[in-house]
């Protein structure tokens, strides 16, 4: 999910969160498995993104008018993971 985040400071970002665990473990136990995953926030761009598992938008929807976050857009991501093994990218000197 993506929040318009102009000027949040780490401890607003502490606290959106907050909010956003607190929503997803509240309808996990009304029935509804939503999972908080992660906040990335880009200063720069006034953007946060915030990570949820879940079965569909529309739970990402409800989590996050739950949360009073201040949503965008939401929309599907998928995720690469590589685990323990490391990449090595190795490149020519000019």
């Amino acid at each position: 999910m993506e929040a318009y985040a102009s000027r949040l400071t780490a401890d607003g970002l502490a606290e959106t969160a907050l909010r956003a665990r607190i929503a997803s473990s509240e309808l996990s136990h009304e029935g509804t498995d939503v999972v908080y995953e992660r906040a990335i926030y880009l200063p720069a761009d006034e953007t946060c993104f915030y990570v949820f598992g879940a079965a569909s938008v529309t739970d990402v929807e409800t989590v996050s008018a739950r949360a009073g976050l201040a949503v965008a857009r939401i929309v599907q991501a998928v995720e690469q993971t590589f685990g323990d093994h490391a990449i090595v990218l190795e490149g020519r000197g000019t």
